[in-house]
């Protein structure tokens, strides 16, 4: 609606009473110049309100745009060494951190039982030779037979009934060599099944490394019949380790192998470890609704300052410029207020629909990740820029009509 001026309300209230006449007219007079009053003041207090703006300098400088993760150091390679056998522990042969070669001695089972059994194996293969010795015997006398009486056959001197008898013979002969052999087949197999569990009564340990666990003592029953029991564990190397940590879901875009990181640890205030990200995992792991992905980091632990269990603190560099246009995150939040409609500083009712709103009652501007503000002379000024890699605190400005020493606006306040 148009602003209107003293003389022309004062026009309007006439030609009413002409009109109309009465005093009636007068009092609506009286009222509107009263509104008008206001309307008038409030502009004017309005205008006399002051603005005090928070500002920041923008930068050029180098950035490091990093991610934070917790996890635990871990041991290259671990293994839990196991027995597959039942029976009593009779020697421990290693303890804690003691170094072991492959092949190396750990414990020993009571072997009792398995030399027995290997003694019985072995005689059952010694009689299955035996049997099979005689069978090849009786085999080539049976045969020898069947050739001649095969012959006499031939010649009509012996009875054919006869014959029949000598070929069922040398059959079976050769059916007895077989049964034999398989007999010898099985008798080996069985010793070398008792020579194996002989063998495993002595445990011993698959890799180079380190003791890290033991869990049994020499006395002790090593019972194996529903699940393997872990004797030992070991690492295999621990100059060479590796990280674990858990990466929240919304930094895992930025993460990728070959990142470098440094951690922490609280076993060492003030020290940091470096690592390299050598496996980003793409497996989910869910814990109290938090969606976070495994990513593994080489650690040289040639000090042997860490050790496995370690919590640690890693701090991954994902991004890094070294010379780029820079604006607190702040001022990319910036943006002025806005005056809700209707609300109470402006006129309502009978009085909002004669009289204008104070001018500057518009709605203010949302704010945009793409939009400063930047104060000059005095006079906030909206700048679109294009945002690039943030560490959190500072923004990098790719592109916009921004330079270095120009104040953008984080914030603001009104003068008292």
């Amino acid at each position: 609606m148009p602003k209107q001026s003293s003389e022309e309300i004062a026009k309007t209230i006439a030609a009413a009473k002409q009109k109309h006449g009465g005093w009636r007219w007068g009092v609506l007079a009286v009222v509107l110049i009263a509104a008008l009053g206001g309307w008038v003041w409030l502009s004017r207090a309005q205008t006399a309100a002051g603005v005090t703006y928070t500002t920041e300098a923008v930068i050029r400088g180098a950035l490091t745009v990093t991610v934070t993760a917790t996890g635990t150091v871990q041991p290259t390679t671990e293994v839990e060494v196991s027995s597959e056998l039942s029976g009593m522990l009779a020697s421990v042969e290693v303890d804690y951190n003691d170094e072991v070669e492959v092949k190396q001695v750990l414990a020993r089972l009571d072997d009792t039982k398995f030399k027995a059994q290997v003694a019985n194996a072995t005689a059952s293969l010694a009689a299955a030779k035996a049997q099979l010795v005689q069978a090849e015997a009786t085999a080539r006398e049976a045969e020898a037979i069947y050739d001649a009486q095969k012959e006499l056959d031939r010649r009509g001197v012996v009875k054919h009934t006869d014959f029949v008898t000598y070929t069922a013979n040398h059959e079976r002969a050769q059916a007895a060599v077989d049964a034999a052999r398989a007999a010898l087949t099985l008798a080996e197999a069985n010793l070398e099944l008792e020579q194996a569990d002989l063998d495993k009564s002595v445990i011993r340990s698959p890799i180079k490394g380190v003791v890290l666990d033991r869990a049994y003592s020499a006395g002790q029953i090593v019972a194996a019949s529903l699940s393997a029991p872990t004797l030992f564990t070991l690492a295999e190397d621990l100059t060479r380790m590796e990280l674990q940590v858990d990466i929240d879901e919304a930094d895992i875009g930025q993460v990728v192998t070959g990142n470098t990181a440094r951690f922490t640890v609280d076993a060492y205030s003030g020290q940091s470890f470096p690592a390299t990200i050598t496996q980003v995992r793409y497996a989910p792991e869910e814990t109290d609704d938090v969606v976070t992905y495994k990513a593994v980091l080489a650690v040289d632990n040639d000090a042997k300052l860490l050790r496995p269990g370690m919590t640690a603190t890693a701090t991954i560099t994902v991004a890094k410029v070294d010379d780029a246009l820079q604006v607190p995150n702040a001022a990319l939040r910036y943006a002025p207020p806005q005056v809700a409609e209707g609300s109470s500083s402006g006129a309502g009712g009978l009085l909002g629909l004669i009289m204008p709103s104070p001018s500057g009652g518009g709605s203010g501007t949302k704010a945009t990740a793409k939009t400063v503000w930047v104060l000059k002379d005095g006079v906030p000024t909206e700048v679109e820029v294009i945002p690039g890699e943030s560490d959190g605190k500072r923004t990098i400005i790719t592109a916009g009509d921004l330079a270095a020493g120009d104040l953008v606006i984080t914030d603001q306040h009104e003068a008292q």
